[in-house]
Protein backbone atom coordinates (compact mmCIF):
# COMPACT_ATOMS: atom_id res chain seq x y z
CA UNK A 1 0.00 0.00 0.00
CA UNK A 2 3.24 2.35 0.85
CA UNK A 3 4.50 2.28 -3.08
CA UNK A 4 1.15 3.50 -4.64
CA UNK A 5 0.76 6.52 -2.08
CA UNK A 6 4.04 7.32 -2.89
CA UNK A 7 3.86 6.98 -6.67
CA UNK A 8 0.68 9.74 -6.17
CA UNK A 9 2.54 12.17 -3.67
CA UNK A 10 5.13 12.24 -6.54
CA UNK A 11 2.36 12.56 -9.09
CA UNK A 12 1.06 15.93 -7.24
CA UNK A 13 5.23 17.80 -7.00
CA UNK A 14 5.09 17.43 -11.16
CA UNK A 15 3.35 20.56 -12.78
CA UNK A 16 0.40 20.41 -13.73
CA UNK A 17 -0.99 20.12 -17.51
CA UNK A 18 -2.68 23.39 -18.52
CA UNK A 19 -5.01 21.36 -20.74
CA UNK A 20 -6.30 19.99 -17.93
CA UNK A 21 -6.77 23.31 -15.57
CA UNK A 22 -10.04 24.60 -14.65
CA UNK A 23 -11.31 27.84 -15.62
CA UNK A 24 -10.59 29.18 -11.50
CA UNK A 25 -8.27 31.42 -10.87
CA UNK A 26 -8.70 31.81 -7.74
CA UNK A 27 -6.34 30.71 -4.44
CA UNK A 28 -7.84 28.22 -1.33
CA UNK A 29 -6.81 29.44 2.55
CA UNK A 30 -5.40 26.18 2.81
CA UNK A 31 -3.14 26.77 -0.21
CA UNK A 32 -2.23 30.38 1.31
CA UNK A 33 -1.05 28.57 4.84
CA UNK A 34 0.57 25.67 3.07
CA UNK A 35 4.07 25.67 3.26
CA UNK A 36 6.19 26.39 0.17
CA UNK A 37 6.81 22.89 -0.49
CA UNK A 38 3.11 21.78 -0.88
CA UNK A 39 2.22 24.83 -3.19
CA UNK A 40 1.42 23.71 -6.81
CA UNK A 41 1.48 26.25 -9.56
CA UNK A 42 -1.85 27.91 -10.60
CA UNK A 43 -1.89 29.44 -13.93
CA UNK A 44 -4.71 31.54 -15.24
CA UNK A 45 -6.25 32.33 -18.39
CA UNK A 46 -5.80 35.44 -19.86
CA UNK A 47 -7.90 37.55 -22.32
CA UNK A 48 -5.26 38.07 -25.53
CA UNK A 49 -5.36 39.26 -29.35
CA UNK A 50 -2.93 37.33 -31.07
CA UNK A 51 -1.31 38.32 -34.66
CA UNK A 52 -0.45 35.72 -37.34
CA UNK A 53 0.36 35.02 -40.76
CA UNK A 54 -0.53 32.49 -43.00
CA UNK A 55 -0.60 31.32 -46.63
CA UNK A 56 -3.80 30.18 -48.17
CA UNK A 57 -2.83 27.86 -50.42
CA UNK A 58 -4.81 24.18 -49.47
CA UNK A 59 -7.50 25.78 -47.25
CA UNK A 60 -10.74 26.47 -47.60
CA UNK A 61 -10.81 29.58 -46.14
CA UNK A 62 -10.48 30.92 -42.91
CA UNK A 63 -13.64 30.36 -41.25
CA UNK A 64 -13.97 26.83 -39.48
CA UNK A 65 -16.34 24.54 -41.56
CA UNK A 66 -16.84 20.75 -40.87
CA UNK A 67 -15.59 18.71 -43.16
CA UNK A 68 -12.92 21.02 -45.06
CA UNK A 69 -9.58 22.07 -43.95
CA UNK A 70 -9.96 25.45 -42.68
CA UNK A 71 -7.19 27.76 -41.30
CA UNK A 72 -9.59 28.13 -38.16
CA UNK A 73 -9.99 24.48 -37.53
CA UNK A 74 -5.55 23.95 -37.76
CA UNK A 75 -5.30 26.79 -35.55
CA UNK A 76 -8.15 25.58 -32.67
CA UNK A 77 -6.44 22.13 -32.57
CA UNK A 78 -2.56 24.12 -32.48
CA UNK A 79 -4.12 25.83 -29.14
CA UNK A 80 -5.07 22.66 -27.55
CA UNK A 81 -1.75 21.17 -28.72
CA UNK A 82 0.16 23.76 -27.23
CA UNK A 83 -2.13 23.69 -23.85
CA UNK A 84 -3.33 27.24 -24.33
CA UNK A 85 -7.15 25.48 -23.91
CA UNK A 86 -8.16 23.12 -21.79
CA UNK A 87 -9.13 19.35 -22.83
CA UNK A 88 -13.01 20.34 -22.35
CA UNK A 89 -13.08 23.41 -24.51
CA UNK A 90 -11.62 21.52 -26.85
CA UNK A 91 -13.55 22.06 -30.39
CA UNK A 92 -15.63 24.09 -28.80
CA UNK A 93 -14.28 27.95 -29.46
CA UNK A 94 -17.36 29.69 -27.66
CA UNK A 95 -15.85 28.44 -24.04
CA UNK A 96 -12.75 30.63 -25.06
CA UNK A 97 -14.70 33.55 -26.19
CA UNK A 98 -12.74 32.66 -30.14
CA UNK A 99 -13.53 35.84 -32.25
CA UNK A 100 -11.72 36.56 -36.19
CA UNK A 101 -11.13 39.78 -37.06
CA UNK A 102 -11.44 39.19 -40.57
CA UNK A 103 -12.67 35.98 -42.92
CA UNK A 104 -10.94 35.13 -46.40
CA UNK A 105 -11.63 33.38 -49.01
CA UNK A 106 -10.46 29.99 -50.18
CA UNK A 107 -6.78 30.31 -51.19
CA UNK A 108 -6.57 33.78 -49.78
CA UNK A 109 -3.42 34.22 -47.79
CA UNK A 110 -3.17 37.17 -44.96
CA UNK A 111 -0.07 38.62 -43.08
CA UNK A 112 -1.66 40.86 -40.46
CA UNK A 113 -4.67 38.31 -39.82
CA UNK A 114 -5.93 38.80 -35.74
CA UNK A 115 -8.05 36.20 -33.36
CA UNK A 116 -9.07 37.04 -29.56
CA UNK A 117 -9.39 34.53 -26.66
CA UNK A 118 -9.06 33.43 -23.06
CA UNK A 119 -5.81 30.74 -23.33
CA UNK A 120 -3.49 29.55 -20.77
CA UNK A 121 -0.32 31.23 -22.09
CA UNK A 122 1.86 30.12 -19.03
CA UNK A 123 4.55 28.86 -18.64
CA UNK A 124 6.34 31.20 -20.84
CA UNK A 125 7.58 29.77 -24.40
CA UNK A 126 3.17 29.61 -25.61
CA UNK A 127 4.64 31.01 -29.16
CA UNK A 128 7.05 28.71 -29.67
CA UNK A 129 4.97 25.64 -28.73
CA UNK A 130 1.76 27.29 -30.99
CA UNK A 131 3.72 27.71 -33.94
CA UNK A 132 5.11 24.45 -33.58
CA UNK A 133 2.05 22.67 -33.94
CA UNK A 134 1.38 24.43 -37.31
CA UNK A 135 2.57 23.91 -40.68
CA UNK A 136 5.28 26.00 -42.16
CA UNK A 137 2.78 28.38 -43.70
CA UNK A 138 1.67 29.69 -40.55
CA UNK A 139 3.70 32.44 -38.80
CA UNK A 140 2.85 33.29 -35.04
CA UNK A 141 4.09 36.80 -34.51
CA UNK A 142 3.07 37.45 -31.02
CA UNK A 143 -0.09 38.27 -28.75
CA UNK A 144 -1.41 41.41 -26.67
CA UNK A 145 -2.90 41.48 -23.54
CA UNK A 146 -6.30 43.16 -24.39
CA UNK A 147 -9.07 44.38 -21.77
CA UNK A 148 -11.48 41.15 -20.57
CA UNK A 149 -13.85 42.43 -23.06
CA UNK A 150 -11.94 42.92 -25.99
CA UNK A 151 -13.20 41.27 -29.68
CA UNK A 152 -10.81 40.84 -32.64
CA UNK A 153 -13.93 41.29 -34.75
CA UNK A 154 -16.22 43.94 -33.32
CA UNK A 155 -13.04 45.93 -32.33
CA UNK A 156 -11.49 45.70 -35.56
CA UNK A 157 -11.92 49.45 -37.12
CA UNK A 158 -11.11 48.71 -40.64
CA UNK A 159 -9.23 46.28 -42.91
CA UNK A 160 -6.51 46.60 -45.65
CA UNK A 161 -6.45 44.39 -48.30
CA UNK A 162 -3.72 43.35 -50.96
CA UNK A 163 -4.30 42.41 -54.72
CA UNK A 164 -1.20 41.52 -56.60
CA UNK A 165 -2.09 42.02 -60.15
CA UNK A 166 0.62 41.04 -62.92
CA UNK A 167 0.90 44.10 -65.26
CA UNK A 168 0.03 42.37 -68.32
CA UNK A 169 -3.37 41.93 -66.94
CA UNK A 170 -4.15 45.79 -68.15
CA UNK A 171 -2.69 44.84 -71.16
CA UNK A 172 -5.50 44.78 -74.15
CA UNK A 173 -3.39 42.83 -76.39
CA UNK A 174 -2.24 40.31 -73.89
CA UNK A 175 -3.82 37.33 -73.09
CA UNK A 176 -6.88 37.63 -75.45
CA UNK A 177 -10.28 36.03 -75.67
CA UNK A 178 -9.98 32.39 -77.23
CA UNK A 179 -11.67 33.73 -80.30
CA UNK A 180 -8.97 36.28 -81.06
CA UNK A 181 -6.14 33.40 -80.07
CA UNK A 182 -8.27 31.14 -83.01
CA UNK A 183 -8.65 33.98 -85.29
CA UNK A 184 -4.90 34.88 -85.60
CA UNK A 185 -3.59 30.93 -86.29
CA UNK A 186 -1.76 31.02 -89.69
CA UNK A 187 -1.65 34.64 -89.52
CA UNK A 188 1.86 37.17 -89.61
CA UNK A 189 0.32 37.57 -85.93
CA UNK A 190 0.00 34.45 -84.00
CA UNK A 191 -0.97 34.30 -80.77
CA UNK A 192 0.42 30.89 -80.46
CA UNK A 193 1.78 30.93 -77.12
CA UNK A 194 -1.74 31.97 -75.64
CA UNK A 195 -3.43 28.62 -77.68
CA UNK A 196 -2.76 26.22 -75.46
CA UNK A 197 -3.96 28.30 -72.06
CA UNK A 198 -7.04 29.86 -73.79
CA UNK A 199 -8.35 26.39 -74.26
CA UNK A 200 -7.45 24.89 -70.86
CA UNK A 201 -9.57 28.15 -70.00
CA UNK A 202 -12.52 28.03 -72.21
CA UNK A 203 -15.84 28.32 -71.01
CA UNK A 204 -19.10 27.34 -72.05
CA UNK A 205 -21.64 29.41 -73.46
CA UNK A 206 -24.44 30.41 -71.20
CA UNK A 207 -22.87 29.26 -67.82
CA UNK A 208 -20.61 32.19 -67.35
CA UNK A 209 -22.50 35.51 -67.15
CA UNK A 210 -25.97 34.08 -67.04
CA UNK A 211 -28.35 36.39 -65.30
CA UNK A 212 -32.13 36.57 -64.75
CA UNK A 213 -32.98 40.10 -63.93
CA UNK A 214 -35.67 40.14 -61.12
CA UNK A 215 -36.00 44.09 -60.83
CA UNK A 216 -39.35 45.25 -60.10
CA UNK A 217 -40.99 46.16 -63.51
CA UNK A 218 -39.13 43.90 -65.99
CA UNK A 219 -40.84 43.46 -69.02
CA UNK A 220 -39.55 40.63 -71.84
CA UNK A 221 -36.34 40.48 -70.10
CA UNK A 222 -35.85 44.05 -70.23
CA UNK A 223 -36.04 46.50 -66.86
CA UNK A 224 -37.87 49.58 -66.59
CA UNK A 225 -35.50 53.21 -67.35
CA UNK A 226 -32.95 52.38 -64.84
CA UNK A 227 -32.33 48.82 -66.04
CA UNK A 228 -30.94 47.12 -68.94
CA UNK A 229 -31.35 43.75 -71.01
CA UNK A 230 -30.71 40.71 -69.71
CA UNK A 231 -28.48 40.06 -72.54
CA UNK A 232 -27.07 43.40 -74.06
CA UNK A 233 -26.31 41.76 -77.65
CA UNK A 234 -30.17 40.19 -77.78
CA UNK A 235 -30.45 41.95 -80.73
CA UNK A 236 -28.40 39.78 -82.68
CA UNK A 237 -29.32 36.90 -80.47
CA UNK A 238 -26.23 34.78 -81.19
CA UNK A 239 -24.52 31.98 -79.56
CA UNK A 240 -22.22 31.00 -81.26
CA UNK A 241 -19.22 33.93 -81.70
CA UNK A 242 -16.18 33.48 -84.70
CA UNK A 243 -13.72 35.90 -84.98
CA UNK A 244 -12.43 36.04 -88.04
CA UNK A 245 -8.85 38.03 -89.40
CA UNK A 246 -9.49 40.35 -92.22
CA UNK A 247 -6.03 41.61 -92.23
CA UNK A 248 -6.00 41.76 -95.60
CA UNK A 249 -9.34 42.57 -96.80
CA UNK A 250 -9.88 46.30 -98.13
CA UNK A 251 -10.88 48.79 -95.38
CA UNK A 252 -14.77 49.15 -96.79
CA UNK A 253 -15.22 45.14 -96.39
CA UNK A 254 -13.91 45.04 -92.78
CA UNK A 255 -17.30 44.09 -91.94
CA UNK A 256 -18.77 41.49 -90.28
CA UNK A 257 -22.25 39.80 -91.01
CA UNK A 258 -24.64 37.88 -89.48
CA UNK A 259 -25.35 34.76 -90.53
CA UNK A 260 -28.32 32.55 -88.75
CA UNK A 261 -27.27 32.78 -85.03
CA UNK A 262 -24.15 33.24 -86.07
CA UNK A 263 -22.06 36.13 -85.32
CA UNK A 264 -18.84 37.49 -86.86
CA UNK A 265 -16.90 39.75 -85.63
CA UNK A 266 -14.20 40.52 -87.17
CA UNK A 267 -10.25 40.76 -86.19
CA UNK A 268 -8.85 43.86 -87.56
CA UNK A 269 -4.74 45.14 -87.03
CA UNK A 270 -4.15 48.88 -86.57
CA UNK A 271 -3.64 50.71 -89.36
CA UNK A 272 -1.32 53.77 -90.07
CA UNK A 273 -1.80 56.90 -92.03
CA UNK A 274 -0.52 54.26 -94.88
CA UNK A 275 -3.20 52.25 -95.63
CA UNK A 276 -1.69 50.03 -97.27
CA UNK A 277 0.90 49.79 -93.99
CA UNK A 278 -0.60 46.61 -91.57
CA UNK A 279 0.99 47.22 -88.16
CA UNK A 280 1.12 43.63 -87.26
CA UNK A 281 0.61 42.57 -83.56
CA UNK A 282 3.24 41.48 -81.22
CA UNK A 283 3.39 38.04 -80.01
CA UNK A 284 2.05 37.70 -76.68
CA UNK A 285 4.02 35.57 -74.05
CA UNK A 286 1.65 33.18 -72.13
CA UNK A 287 3.52 33.83 -68.89
CA UNK A 288 5.23 37.47 -68.76
CA UNK A 289 4.27 40.77 -71.11
CA UNK A 290 6.34 40.77 -73.53
CA UNK A 291 3.62 43.02 -75.77
CA UNK A 292 5.86 46.30 -74.65
CA UNK A 293 2.93 47.48 -72.13
CA UNK A 294 4.11 49.17 -68.94
CA UNK A 295 2.39 50.59 -66.18
CA UNK A 296 3.08 54.14 -66.34
CA UNK A 297 2.11 57.21 -65.68
CA UNK A 298 -0.99 57.50 -68.02
CA UNK A 299 -1.82 53.57 -67.27
CA UNK A 300 -1.51 54.61 -63.28
CA UNK A 301 -3.55 57.63 -63.69
CA UNK A 302 -6.33 55.79 -65.46
CA UNK A 303 -6.48 52.60 -63.37
CA UNK A 304 -6.72 54.30 -60.03
CA UNK A 305 -9.51 57.15 -61.58
CA UNK A 306 -11.25 53.15 -62.17
CA UNK A 307 -10.91 52.00 -58.78
CA UNK A 308 -11.67 55.50 -56.89
CA UNK A 309 -15.23 54.90 -58.21
CA UNK A 310 -15.41 52.59 -55.47
CA UNK A 311 -14.79 54.67 -52.98
CA UNK A 312 -17.37 55.63 -50.09
CA UNK A 313 -20.50 54.06 -49.17
CA UNK A 314 -22.06 51.94 -52.01
CA UNK A 315 -24.58 49.08 -52.26
CA UNK A 316 -22.02 46.05 -53.72
CA UNK A 317 -25.12 43.33 -53.96
CA UNK A 318 -23.47 42.77 -57.42
CA UNK A 319 -20.17 41.85 -55.83
CA UNK A 320 -20.96 39.62 -53.91
CA UNK A 321 -23.40 36.06 -54.12
CA UNK A 322 -26.62 35.23 -52.27
CA UNK A 323 -27.11 39.09 -50.76
CA UNK A 324 -29.84 40.74 -52.14
CA UNK A 325 -29.73 44.80 -52.50
CA UNK A 326 -32.08 45.46 -50.30
CA UNK A 327 -30.22 43.87 -47.65
CA UNK A 328 -28.59 46.38 -45.41
CA UNK A 329 -25.18 44.37 -45.13
CA UNK A 330 -25.36 45.03 -48.90
CA UNK A 331 -24.08 48.77 -48.14
CA UNK A 332 -20.36 48.77 -47.46
CA UNK A 333 -18.06 51.84 -47.14
CA UNK A 334 -14.61 51.85 -48.73
CA UNK A 335 -12.28 54.41 -47.04
CA UNK A 336 -9.43 54.21 -49.83
CA UNK A 337 -8.68 52.14 -53.33
CA UNK A 338 -5.43 53.03 -55.08
CA UNK A 339 -2.66 51.14 -57.04
CA UNK A 340 0.23 53.18 -56.73
CA UNK A 341 3.69 50.81 -56.48
CA UNK A 342 4.92 48.07 -58.28
CA UNK A 343 7.09 44.83 -57.45
CA UNK A 344 9.10 42.07 -59.31
CA UNK A 345 8.50 38.46 -58.37
CA UNK A 346 10.33 35.56 -60.50
CA UNK A 347 10.28 37.80 -63.31
CA UNK A 348 7.07 38.94 -63.39
CA UNK A 349 5.84 42.61 -62.57
CA UNK A 350 2.89 42.58 -59.67
CA UNK A 351 0.79 45.93 -59.25
CA UNK A 352 -0.01 46.45 -55.32
CA UNK A 353 -3.91 47.45 -55.69
CA UNK A 354 -4.53 48.23 -52.00
CA UNK A 355 -7.99 48.45 -50.78
CA UNK A 356 -8.98 50.01 -47.28
CA UNK A 357 -12.57 49.74 -45.75
CA UNK A 358 -14.42 48.81 -42.83
CA UNK A 359 -15.29 45.62 -43.99
CA UNK A 360 -15.80 43.38 -46.53
CA UNK A 361 -18.32 40.35 -48.66
CA UNK A 362 -17.29 37.20 -49.87
CA UNK A 363 -15.75 38.02 -53.39
CA UNK A 364 -16.57 41.36 -52.70
CA UNK A 365 -12.61 42.34 -53.66
CA UNK A 366 -11.95 40.05 -56.52
CA UNK A 367 -15.32 40.99 -58.63
CA UNK A 368 -14.31 45.11 -57.95
CA UNK A 369 -10.70 44.09 -59.50
CA UNK A 370 -12.48 41.89 -62.28
CA UNK A 371 -14.13 45.11 -62.80
CA UNK A 372 -11.84 47.22 -63.15
CA UNK A 373 -9.48 45.09 -65.23
CA UNK A 374 -11.90 44.63 -67.71
CA UNK A 375 -12.41 48.61 -68.27
CA UNK A 376 -8.97 49.02 -68.22
CA UNK A 377 -8.77 46.33 -71.24
CA UNK A 378 -11.51 47.97 -72.85
CA UNK A 379 -14.16 44.96 -72.61
CA UNK A 380 -16.32 47.72 -70.49
CA UNK A 381 -16.94 51.37 -70.14
CA UNK A 382 -16.14 53.31 -67.18
CA UNK A 383 -19.72 53.73 -66.48
CA UNK A 384 -20.20 50.23 -65.68
CA UNK A 385 -19.14 50.53 -61.79
CA UNK A 386 -21.39 53.25 -61.25
CA UNK A 387 -24.68 51.10 -63.20
CA UNK A 388 -23.24 48.25 -60.75
CA UNK A 389 -23.52 50.10 -57.83
CA UNK A 390 -27.35 50.91 -58.41
CA UNK A 391 -29.69 49.04 -56.45
CA UNK A 392 -32.06 48.00 -58.60
CA UNK A 393 -29.70 46.45 -61.20
CA UNK A 394 -28.52 42.86 -61.22
CA UNK A 395 -25.49 42.17 -63.53
CA UNK A 396 -23.06 39.36 -63.57
CA UNK A 397 -19.53 40.83 -63.17
CA UNK A 398 -16.50 38.97 -63.60
CA UNK A 399 -14.10 37.94 -60.32
CA UNK A 400 -10.35 37.75 -60.65
CA UNK A 401 -8.61 34.56 -59.18
CA UNK A 402 -8.43 34.06 -55.85
CA UNK A 403 -4.29 33.38 -55.87
CA UNK A 404 -3.54 37.49 -55.44
CA UNK A 405 -5.34 38.38 -52.79
CA UNK A 406 -4.03 38.64 -49.19
CA UNK A 407 -4.63 40.47 -46.22
CA UNK A 408 -2.73 42.99 -44.99
CA UNK A 409 -3.33 44.57 -41.63
CA UNK A 410 -6.30 44.81 -39.27
CA UNK A 411 -6.55 48.08 -38.06
CA UNK A 412 -7.77 48.64 -34.13
CA UNK A 413 -7.47 52.56 -33.95
CA UNK A 414 -10.47 53.93 -31.48
CA UNK A 415 -9.31 50.55 -29.21
CA UNK A 416 -6.03 51.61 -28.74
CA UNK A 417 -6.76 55.34 -28.69
CA UNK A 418 -8.86 54.20 -25.83
CA UNK A 419 -6.86 51.87 -23.71
CA UNK A 420 -3.26 53.37 -24.67
CA UNK A 421 -2.25 54.37 -21.17
CA UNK A 422 -3.45 50.57 -19.32
CA UNK A 423 -3.08 48.03 -22.16
CA UNK A 424 -0.76 47.52 -24.83
CA UNK A 425 -1.35 48.19 -28.44
CA UNK A 426 -2.60 46.23 -30.72
CA UNK A 427 -0.85 46.39 -34.50
CA UNK A 428 1.53 45.17 -36.47
CA UNK A 429 4.63 48.01 -35.75
CA UNK A 430 6.60 45.36 -33.66
CA UNK A 431 6.76 42.10 -36.31
CA UNK A 432 6.68 44.74 -39.50
CA UNK A 433 10.44 43.18 -40.59
CA UNK A 434 8.69 39.59 -39.82
CA UNK A 435 6.03 40.31 -42.02
CA UNK A 436 7.78 41.52 -44.86
CA UNK A 437 9.80 38.52 -44.87
CA UNK A 438 7.06 36.18 -44.67
CA UNK A 439 5.09 38.02 -47.63
CA UNK A 440 8.29 37.78 -49.53
CA UNK A 441 9.21 33.99 -48.64
CA UNK A 442 5.35 33.07 -48.74
CA UNK A 443 2.80 35.25 -50.36
CA UNK A 444 4.84 37.05 -52.95
CA UNK A 445 7.08 33.60 -54.34
CA UNK A 446 3.36 31.83 -53.86
CA UNK A 447 1.53 34.05 -56.56
CA UNK A 448 4.08 34.23 -58.53
CA UNK A 449 5.53 30.26 -58.82
CA UNK A 450 1.40 30.18 -59.30
CA UNK A 451 1.13 32.24 -62.36
CA UNK A 452 4.09 30.55 -63.65
CA UNK A 453 2.84 27.15 -63.35
CA UNK A 454 -1.02 27.14 -63.79
CA UNK A 455 -1.71 31.32 -65.12
CA UNK A 456 -3.92 31.45 -63.18
CA UNK A 457 -4.74 35.15 -64.43
CA UNK A 458 -3.99 34.29 -68.05
CA UNK A 459 -6.85 31.81 -68.12
CA UNK A 460 -9.09 34.09 -66.34
CA UNK A 461 -8.13 36.95 -69.08
CA UNK A 462 -9.39 34.70 -71.97
CA UNK A 463 -12.63 34.64 -70.38
CA UNK A 464 -13.13 38.08 -70.06
CA UNK A 465 -15.29 38.70 -73.22
CA UNK A 466 -18.73 39.61 -73.78
CA UNK A 467 -19.88 35.85 -74.45
CA UNK A 468 -19.29 34.65 -71.22
CA UNK A 469 -19.87 38.27 -69.61
CA UNK A 470 -22.63 39.93 -71.89
CA UNK A 471 -23.57 42.40 -68.86
CA UNK A 472 -19.52 43.88 -69.93
CA UNK A 473 -21.46 45.60 -72.87
CA UNK A 474 -23.85 48.12 -70.56
CA UNK A 475 -24.31 51.06 -73.03
CA UNK A 476 -25.47 54.40 -71.36
CA UNK A 477 -26.84 57.34 -72.90
CA UNK A 478 -27.48 60.80 -71.15
CA UNK A 479 -26.15 58.73 -68.20
CA UNK A 480 -29.17 56.97 -67.81
CA UNK A 481 -28.83 52.69 -69.38
CA UNK A 482 -30.57 51.94 -72.53
CA UNK A 483 -33.84 50.13 -72.16
CA UNK A 484 -35.03 49.64 -75.72
CA UNK A 485 -32.81 49.07 -78.14
CA UNK A 486 -34.72 49.96 -80.92
CA UNK A 487 -35.67 53.11 -80.39
CA UNK A 488 -32.28 54.80 -79.07
CA UNK A 489 -28.61 55.72 -79.59
CA UNK A 490 -26.41 54.63 -78.03
CA UNK A 491 -22.70 56.15 -76.97
CA UNK A 492 -19.99 54.42 -75.18
CA UNK A 493 -17.01 56.15 -74.14
CA UNK A 494 -13.85 54.65 -73.26
CA UNK A 495 -10.12 55.98 -72.26
CA UNK A 496 -9.96 58.04 -75.63
CA UNK A 497 -12.27 55.62 -77.39
CA UNK A 498 -15.68 56.01 -78.55
CA UNK A 499 -18.52 53.81 -79.80
CA UNK A 500 -22.22 55.04 -81.64
CA UNK A 501 -24.83 52.79 -81.97
CA UNK A 502 -28.24 53.17 -83.90
CA UNK A 503 -30.58 50.31 -82.49
CA UNK A 504 -32.89 50.74 -84.69
CA UNK A 505 -30.26 49.88 -87.37
CA UNK A 506 -28.63 47.35 -85.52
CA UNK A 507 -25.14 48.84 -86.85
CA UNK A 508 -23.02 49.60 -83.83
CA UNK A 509 -19.30 50.85 -84.45
CA UNK A 510 -16.36 50.43 -81.44
CA UNK A 511 -13.13 51.88 -81.87
CA UNK A 512 -10.38 51.61 -79.57
CA UNK A 513 -7.03 52.57 -79.03
CA UNK A 514 -5.89 48.94 -79.51
CA UNK A 515 -7.79 48.14 -83.22
CA UNK A 516 -10.57 49.31 -85.10
CA UNK A 517 -13.75 47.11 -84.93
CA UNK A 518 -17.09 47.27 -86.73
CA UNK A 519 -19.80 45.26 -86.83
CA UNK A 520 -23.00 45.50 -88.05
CA UNK A 521 -25.95 43.03 -87.45
CA UNK A 522 -29.08 43.00 -89.93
Amino acid sequence: MEAPAAAEAAATQQEPNPKKLKMSTTTSDDDTHSSAADKKPRYKRRKIAILFAYCGVGYQGMQKNPGAKTIEGDLEEALYQAGAVPEHDRGVPKRFDWARSARTDKGVSAVGQVVSGRFYIDPPGFIDRFQSNLPDQFRIFGFKRVTGSFNAKKFCDRRRYVYMLPVFALDPIAHRDRESVLASLGSGGELVKCLECSERGRKVFGVMGKRNFDAKGEVNGLMPESGISSNTLSAVKGEDVKMVDLANTDGDNDLASVNGNDVVAEHVNERGNDQNKVIEEKKIDGELNESGFCYGEKEKERFNRILKSYEGTHNYHNFTTRTKADDPSAHRYIISFKADTTVTVDGIEFIKCEIVGQSFMLHQIRKMIGVAVAIMRNCAPESLIDIALQKDINITVPMAPEVGLYLDECFFTSYNQKWKDSHEEVSMKDYEVEAEDFKIKHIYSHIASSEHKDGAVGLWLHSLNYRNYPDLLVATTNGKTTTDVNNVEVEIKTDGTSAETDASTREVKVTTDVKNTEIIAE
